[in-house]
């Protein structure tokens, strides 16, 4: 059902749709009248009009053919029409989709679905078969706001478990609504009921839910037992067990649950998604979410979609989105852009040189804030770490410079379009950043250096107005993404991308250090032939940061280490390192968010309902 582009009232269309009645032109009227059941579903003078339409045509049904590409609102007059003709189980079907397109919007919240009598003519598996198809296009719980649009289903199942009070399959499908529109005790009350009068595996799991909604662990484990013991061929109950173990801490039980689901059926997604994410619960080994992914790549037909690998990785450096830069430049530029200037002064002064990332976006951000340094500390963070590499920065004295053209104004706003600083997981910011796949290379080293403005988004605006050093170094990471696109019919041993991205990560120090890396790392992710090398880059980069750490600031050290944590087979000595450089070891600053609150708002749209 795609969007309606109008954007008239319902007040314009049902006058609309009155004058089209008025000269007989009844389709035009019904297109009006559709459109004002959109802005005004419970509206009593739309209702007026839809009948006024129907008595004009005998009946109006045919007025909103079903095509393949139906219009909402026309799907639900011809809901209402359907019911006024003497077809209320039929009209109800067709309301049930408009929920499921839009949730949020109260379609059935009108006399004839609230009406006892509906509940007396639908028959009772009807009725079951109307409430969970309400639920499978709801999340669990349902956030508070989208509560009071449900109203009408809670409604019915009230009448029709009045109607039909020892009816199992009804109860539990009520119990079900209930339990995700926040009446918890209703729902632990009509799944009892369901489970005396029919014992069923389904029952027991839909009681088993709402005792967990409630937080009464014990008994929903022993009503989910129950359900094993009906069927112990559903496997997905056995995941439901071990994740509600696992949600009081009983991961060693949980896993237990989970290990006898896969010696029954080793490939049975619902437990190998629950295993990997339990495992990793216990010991954080990356090698769990890597083998997860694995498994979602050469599974892509599971049965439902799983939020495992999504979950593991939210808000963790690196799995699910940027870490925030760290110095004392950037700290210096966080505090300016707020307004927060303290002793700063008119200059910050530097032990060390910054990484040249961080120098143009202060001078960019903070014109008037000057950088000063104290002088060259050996090994110079100017000089790229591996000689031969292609330069990104050109120096002079402590300035620094773009040493690559400017991108095209199409490439900056393709990526302006992209970017943000979170993602579900490695794999998907790899699959989103494909839309920089045709971009020229030129145009995406040219982005690295120099970054587009923000866009007049809620991401671009508090990314600019408290933080830009994230909007830069988000921008990096995308632009070394689409490098991973970049010509992927060439070999990867002898391509350009790894070329370019190999460069990257051995220049200077910088924010496009931590970027490429991250790209080399993703890159691991999704193709496990090249892990091996990219482990090793990852171990040789690290170790060459833990030296030049030992002797001298090095703001990007500990995003380095991160980056190494979150790299498939990555050998334990390496990691041990990293862990190390994350503790505050070899004089690296313990790593910390300034931006607690800015992440909470950015990341919150990506946050499950």
């Amino acid at each position: 059902m795609p969007e309606d582009d109008r954007a008239l009232s319902a007040a314009e269309e049902l006058a609309l749709a009155r004058l089209a009645i008025d000269e007989g032109d009844l389709d035009h009227a019904a297109g009006h009248v559709a459109g004002a059941l959109v802005q005004a579903p419970t509206l009593p003078e739309v209702h007026e009009a839809l009948a006024r339409l129907a008595a004009a045509d005998g009946g109006g049904v045919e007025l909103f053919p079903l095509n393949h590409h139906a219009f909402v609102g026309a799907v639900v007059a011809r809901a209402h029409l359907l019911a006024a003709a003497g077809h209320p189980g039929d009209g109800l079907d067709l309301l049930v989709a408009a929920t499921g397109y839009a949730p949020q919007t109260d379609w059935a919240g009108v006399p004839w679905v609230t009406a006892p009598e509906l509940a007396e003519r639908l028959a009772p598996e009807h009725a079951a078969r109307i409430l969970m198809q309400v639920c499978a296009a709801l999340p669990d719980p349902v956030p508070r706001a989208g509560r009071p649009a449900l109203a009408a289903y809670l409604t019915l199942a009230r009448n029709a478990v009045t109607v039909h009070p020892e009816h199992g399959l009804l109860l539990g499908a009520a119990s079900a609504l209930a339990r995700r529109v926040g009446e918890v005790a209703l729902a632990i009350r009509w799944a009892s009921r369901g489970v005396r009068a029919q014992p069923s595996k389904m029952g027991e799991v839909w009681l088993g839910y709402a005792y967990r909604s409630a937080g009464r662990t014990r008994e929903a484990l022993a009503a989910l037992g129950r359900a094993v013991g009906h069927d112990p061929d559903d496997l997905a109950v056995y995941a439901d067990i071990a994740g509600t173990l696992a949600d009081t801490g009983r991961l060693d039980e949980a896993l237990e649950w989970i290990d006898r689901a896969l010696a029954r059926d080793p490939s049975f997604d619902c437990a190998v998604h629950t295993a990997h994410r339990l495992r990793f619960q216990r010991d954080g080994e990356v090698a769990h979410l890597v083998a997860l992914a694995d498994f979602v790549r050469d599974h892509p037909d599971d049965t439902h979609e799983h939020g495992d690998l999504a979950e593991c990785c939210r808000s963790r450096p690196w799995l699910g989105q940027v870490t925030p830069a760290t110095g004392p430049a950037v700290d210096a530029l966080r505090r300016a852009v707020v307004g927060d200037h303290g002793d700063l002064g008119d200059a910050v002064r530097l032990a060390a040189p910054a990484p040249p990332s961080a120098l143009r976006t202060v001078a960019t951000a903070v014109p008037g804030l000057r950088i000063e340094m104290a002088g060259v500390v050996e090994p110079d963070a100017r000089e790229p770490r591996r000689p031969g590499v292609r330069p990104l920065w050109r120096y002079d004295g402590t300035s620094v410079a773009p040493a690559v053209p400017a991108p095209s104004s199409t490439a900056a706003e393709r990526i302006r379009q992209l970017v943000h600083p979170a993602w579900p997981h490695p794999p998907a910011a790899y699959d989103a950043a494909v839309g920089l796949a045709t971009l020229e290379l030129a145009d995406l080293v040219g982005l690295l250096a120099h970054p587009p403005e923000p866009p007049a988004t809620a991401v671009g605006r508090v990314l600019a107005g408290q933080d830009p050093s994230l909007w830069v170094r988000c921008v990096q990471v995308w632009a070394c993404l689409g490098l991973l696109h970049h010509r992927t019919d060439e070999p990867w041993d002898s391509s350009t991308r790894r070329r370019v991205l190999l460069d990257l990560v051995w220049g200077v120090e910088d924010w496009v250090t931590e970027a490429a890396l991250f790209a080399l790392v993703t890159a691991a992710w999704v193709d496990p032939a090249v892990r091996p090398e990219v482990a090793g880059v990852v171990a040789e980069r690290l170790a060459d940061a833990a030296a030049v750490a030992r002797v001298r600031p090095m703001p990007v050290a500990a995003s380095l280490a991160h980056l190494a944590l979150a790299t498939p087979d990555l050998d334990r000595e390496t990691a041990t390192l990293a862990a190390e450089l994350i503790g505050g070891g070899l004089g690296v600053p313990r790593p910390r968010n300034p931006l607690a609150r800015l992440w909470q708002r950015l990341t919150a749209p990506l946050r499950r309902p």
